[in-house]
């Protein structure tokens, strides 16, 4: 009998010394003590050493789907072919049945031979000589390694750990921009407090703070390349009537070091937005469609990675980034958040506040489709995402131009009318109250005489008049008129 052996580093096949010893399955193992009582049971008649991990990834993935392998098939024409009339010993009956079919020959699979494996498997480093310990683990860890990618349709190309480092920086970057444009705007406002409200946009600011100076320069400066010349002649305009302090020029040089690092800052964060733009429709090319390249690094940076955020549900997506307001809400028993950072997504920002709910459910819905298809799909292109983008931007249009739901309206108040008058259910007022019923005259008229017995007593008690004593008269005496 021979036995079919498979390791990380090749194909092996051994020959049975003695099959009388297979038949005792329980005490099997008891050959397999030692190398030395191993060979007297097996010995290795061919070794197959693969060439690279390419080689072996292709062999691996052949024997777990059961299919036969060009190596594989190659070793048994070379070696077990010649010797037709033996039996072949193998760890996969599936594997057997597609060898027997292919190649004619006889396989065996049975608990005996699971053992027979097991045995081998253990002295595996004393039946097989060439080759090293050291190089065996190396091979089986590279080989595992390729495998779990294989299995997981994992590209190392597509880390997504540099995205969630980008997507990070990037939005220190943009806080730090703002304390230093934030400081650079109130120093230099107390020589040139004109310029913040003449020039709005941060950099340009920067820039012409850094070629000014002190605001005297301003009369003789060209500010052509960095200001248009309507703003640039308010500049010099209000440079001649400025109602700043005076300042050193160590002041000027530090305010000037400070703009020269908003400059770098800014232009950095530039490269570094590009540079997350095209990791972004690299790593997650139909994500970057639905969602834009921020809103979807964000995404990813949120749930740890690409992969862990497939695995959430589309009801997960959309009110991702709002935990806070969701437990609170379930604590207070409120109405949930409606959305997270997919509220920041183009398609959700245009739309009006009616509408904002629905396609925020409906974007999650293809989000998540998309950040499925990007982490486990083969395909690299976008063109789910652009589809499924047109059909909401469609349905974006039709609930925008659509006006209230008359016919469910006019259904809603005259449903009534459509049922039959037999089924229609008339309110009974009896049963909302335990007191007994007394007739609306009776009430009238129980209080019309309540009313007559009150006004005598009423009028009597006006007539009650006191008066001064007087003398012969006692102190305390009433007359009663």
């Amino acid at each position: 009998m021979l036995v079919l052996f498979e390791t990380a580093a090749g194909y092996a096949i051994f020959k049975v010394l003695d099959e009388q010893k297979l038949q005792q399955v329980d005490s099997l193992w008891k050959e397999f003590e030692t190398p030395e009582k191993a060979n007297k049971v097996v010995k290795l008649k061919h070794f197959e050493k693969f060439q690279d991990t390419t080689e072996a990834l292709a062999a691996a993935t052949a024997m777990v789907e059961g299919k036969l392998g060009k190596s594989l098939k190659k070793v048994l024409k070379k070696v077990v072919a010649k010797e037709a009339h033996e039996q072949l010993a193998i760890t996969d009956a599936k594997l057997g049945g597609v060898i027997k079919e292919k190649l004619n020959l006889s396989c065996v699979h049975s608990p005996a031979v699971a053992e027979l494996m097991r045995g081998i498997r253990n002295q595996m480093e004393g039946l097989i000589t060439g080759l090293p310990a050291r190089e065996i683990s190396a091979m089986s860890l590279g080989l595992a390694h390729s495998l779990s990618r294989y299995k997981l349709k994992f590209s190392p190309d597509k880390v997504d750990t540099m995205i969630v480092q980008a997507i990070c920086l990037l939005d220190d970057l943009d806080k730090e921009l703002n304390n230093y444009i934030m400081r650079c705007r109130e120093w230099y406002g107390w020589h040139f407090p004109e310029l913040g409200k003449i020039i709005t946009d941060n950099l340009a600011y920067c820039k012409s703070v850094r070629k000014i100076g002190d605001r005297t320069n301003v009369a003789s400066m060209d500010l052509s390349e960095i200001l248009p010349e309507e703003i640039e002649a308010e500049v010099k305009l209000a440079a001649e009537i400025s109602m700043g302090t005076e300042v050193s020029e160590e002041d000027i040089a530090n305010i000037m070091h400070l703009c020269d690092q908003v400059i770098e800052i800014s232009e950095y964060r530039t490269q570094l937005y590009d540079y997350l733009k095209n990791r972004m429709m690299a790593i997650a090319p139909n994500l970057t469609v639905m969602v834009g390249e921020l809103v979807g690094a964000r995404l990813i940076s949120h749930a740890g990675s690409l992969l862990n955020l497939a695995k959430h549900p589309a009801s997960t997506v959309q009110i991702l980034g709002a935990e806070k307001a969701l437990f609170r809400a379930l604590k207070t028993r409120r109405d949930t958040p409606k959305y997270g950072l997919i509220y920041h997504a183009s398609l959700v920002g245009q739309t009006t506040a009616k509408n904002k709910g629905k396609i925020s459910r409906m974007l999650a819905a293809k989000t998540a489709l998309a950040i499925r298809y990007d982490a486990l799909g083969e395909d690299t292109n976008a063109e789910m995402g652009v589809e499924n983008r047109a059909k909401l931007e469609a349905r974006l249009r039709y609930l925008e131009e659509k006006g209230p739901n008359v016919n469910c309206v006019s259904l809603r108040f005259t449903s009534h009318l459509l049922l039959p008058v037999s089924d229609v259910k008339v309110y009974d007022p009896s049963g909302d109250s335990t007191l007994p019923t007394v007739s609306k005259k009776r009430k009238i008229e129980e209080v019309e005489e309540g009313e007559e017995e009150e006004k005598p007593v009423e009028a009597k008690a006006k007539k009650v008049k006191r008066e001064a004593p007087t003398e012969g008269n006692h102190p305390c005496s009433i007359t009663l008129t």
